[in-house]
């Protein structure tokens, strides 16, 4: 039976989840073979309450930043009192932001209220969690982390990217073998990469979800075409038929366009120069932790603070700005994609992408920040047993 709204839908995820996780742990408790720990999701604190009633522990799992993170919990605690009617906005551990940088439920006030609610609702019992794990690593956001831990027990375990990519100690770990929606092979597009000299590819993707309009698809495609340079671009089936007639025609010289990309694969090859994209968090930490630049063109959620820290954080990219109407113009994109590719703040850029590379590296090899995060919870739980 088909939910009638997102917010039945979740009430009845909910409601399965629930019951379905306590047979799953009661039919391995059974066996012989019980679960120590739960570790879940946060966008489904229900399974926390699940694990409780089992005497279980649960590892609250946050698949965005803690930036992000923060500014649910202060909206989730009514610290930040919502509509926000005055800006600059002053949170502990972050920088000033105005409206235009908060996550879109906020400064887009009412926009998909069951969506806000679902994040929003992954504080309602996080104070009941053992531990709080976090997709991101401690020198990344080292302000905003130490604020988080003095209210919750909170380690960063980041970037969760192929150890192939990072420290390399775990042999043959390339990929994790899940894509959300469509998988192609893959060969042609890296054959593609191989033969382009180094950094002088723009990737473009724009993630699994994001729909844009026509006009915004032509805008982009112009710009493209008007930087010069050679281009990956992931374009969707549903979105083939926004780009400008004959498009891909007029520039097979330059540009490659493929409906799915082995995107870990792609911005670690080193033809690949600059990442436009969304910002989704994903997308924004394998950017960071492979070493590329950035132009950002945040759509929802968490990828307007995400292009927040990326431009004036961490100083890895730009972000597109919007005309009158709402629309990256061509200009703005062949601006933008030249100033990372050619001009003087890409080169400082380049560098500070260097630097962020190194240190998610550091990070998850031996001894480093989340490396030793993760030994400490499983020990933790070794004893626990």
């Amino acid at each position: 039976m088909q939910a009638e709204s997102i917010h039945e839908y979740l009430t009845q995820l909910e409601a399965a989840g629930s019951r379905t996780l306590a047979q799953l742990i009661q039919k391995h408790r059974d066996l012989g073979h019980p679960f120590d720990c739960i570790v879940y999701d946060a966008f489904l604190p229900w399974a926390l309450d699940v694990a409780k009633q089992f005497g279980l522990v649960g590892a609250a799992f946050f698949t965005q930043n803690c930036a992000v993170n923060y500014i649910y919990y202060h909206a989730y605690h009514g610290l930040l009192p919502l509509p926000v009617k005055s800006t600059p906005v002053s949170i502990p551990g972050l920088p000033l932001l105005e409206l235009r940088d908060m996550p879109s439920f906020i400064h887009v006030a009412g926009s998909y209220p069951a969506y806000f609610q679902l994040v929003l609702n992954q504080f309602c019992n996080v104070h009941k969690a053992d531990w709080v794990l976090v997709n991101t690593f401690y020198k990344l956001e080292e302000e905003v982390v130490d604020a988080m831990a003095k209210l919750s027990p909170l380690i960063t375990i980041g970037p969760t990217i192929p150890s192939k990519y990072l420290d390399n100690r775990l042999e043959n770990e390339a990929e994790y073998g899940f894509d959300l929606f469509y998988s192609e092979p893959s060969a042609h597009t890296i054959n593609w990469l191989d033969n382009k000299p180094t950094r002088s590819v723009i990737y473009v993707s724009f993630g699994s979800m994001a729909c844009l309009s026509e006009a915004q698809m032509e805008e982009i495609a112009w710009g493209l075409k008007g930087s010069g340079h050679y281009f990956l671009w992931v374009v969707r089936d549903s979105e083939e038929a926004k780009l400008p007639k004959h498009f891909i025609h007029e520039t097979s010289g330059k540009g490659w366009f493929v409906k799915w990309s082995p995107q870990l694969e792609v911005l670690a090859n080193d033809a690949v120069g600059c990442f436009f994209t969304h910002c989704g968090w994903n997308s924004t930490v394998e950017a960071l932790s492979l070493g590329v630049p950035m132009v950002g063109m945040p759509q929802w959620t968490d990828q307007t603070t995400d292009a927040k820290f990326v431009e004036d954080v961490w100083k890895v990219g730009i972000r597109v700005r919007v005309d009158e109407n709402g629309i990256v113009g061509r200009k703005e994109v062949e601006d933008c994609i030249r100033e990372v590719m050619e001009g003087e703040r890409g080169k400082s850029m380049k560098e500070n992408a260097k630097k962020w590379r190194k240190l998610a590296v550091e990070a998850v090899s031996e001894g480093g920040t989340s490396d030793k995060n993760i030994d400490e919870f499983v020990a933790k739980l070794i004893i626990r047993s």
